[in-house]
């Protein structure tokens, strides 16, 4: 399985994919962070009146904007909350899994490595260092940000710090486990992105569960993915706050069992 990491290590290291997608993802930051600096900041909101972007009357409003936030939760909200990050992240690893089937490559790594859960080990792995590269190398470029736009927000302690990128890092990887069955389900690159998208951004999920809280009966989808990353505590309090830990292991086995799997018992 090593083996099989080190090519795909080297795959993504050659690739743009996943410079693309971290360049999208650190150029959406750059565009909150100014979008805020406008509304929500004294010399932003003079620039906004300046050139006709917000009224007088409006001023008020979105003062308070950035109170009781810290970049914890601003780096939260930019990305992870809203399904941003899981959706770029999903298409990335979309694109780099399709690319075996779509290509024919998949033959010749079987033809290597007749494990195919060494496949599947390998994919994640990999996964999971550019989920833990995209993580840090995001939270870092966000408190640069800060400190260039004057510190709109103050820090977090290096604890809460840690207890959230730790979750999240587990739930986006569970994320890309549901990404991994389904590229191997489909075998096709529209189909993933479709799952991608869906999924990723809440869309599916956040619509389920409008539905289902008509008839009070959404309870149960907050434990998905989505809701665990979009509201899970951004500071450890109790034991409750450890089940998006469990949300995210738990999902996590499961779709990594069934890609394993499924790539058994299909012909390549």
């Amino acid at each position: 399985m090593f083996n099989l990491l080190r090519m795909d290590l080297y795959r993504v290291k050659r690739g743009r994919s996943v410079y693309v997608i971290f360049g999208i993802l650190l150029f959406c930051s750059v565009a909150i962070f100014g979008m805020l600096w406008l509304l929500a900041t004294p010399g932003g909101q003079k620039t906004a009146l300046r050139i006709g972007m917000l009224s007088t009357e409006e001023l008020g409003e979105f003062r308070e904007l950035l109170d009781g936030t810290n970049v914890l939760g601003l780096f939260r909200q930019a990305s992870l909350d809203a399904g941003m990050y899981n959706t770029l992240f999903g298409i990335w690893f979309m694109l780099f899994i399709c690319t075996d089937f779509q290509s024919g490559f998949i033959k010749n790594i079987m033809a290597l490595h007749q494990n195919r859960w060494r496949y599947v080990g390998s994919k994640l792995l990999t996964a999971g260092i550019v989920d833990l590269c995209y993580l840090l190398g995001h939270l870092a470029f966000t408190l640069l940000l800060n400190g260039l736009f004057g510190n709109m927000v103050p820090g977090a302690g290096w604890r809460e710090t840690v207890f959230y990128l730790s979750y999240a890092w587990l739930l986006t990887m569970a994320f890309a486990a549901l990404i991994l069955f389904a590229c191997v389900l489909f075998r096709n690159m529209a189909a993933g992105t479709l799952v991608a998208v869906l999924f990723g951004s809440g869309f599916l999920v956040m619509t389920l569960y409008r539905v289902c809280s008509l008839f009070h009966m959404g309870g149960w989808l907050e434990y998905t993915i989505y809701l665990s990353l979009a509201t899970g505590p951004e500071r450890y309090a109790s034991a409750r706050d450890l089940k998006v830990y469990l949300v995210g292991i738990g999902f996590l086995a499961l779709y990594t069992a069934a890609a394993g799997l499924l790539l058994k018992k299909r012909d390549i």
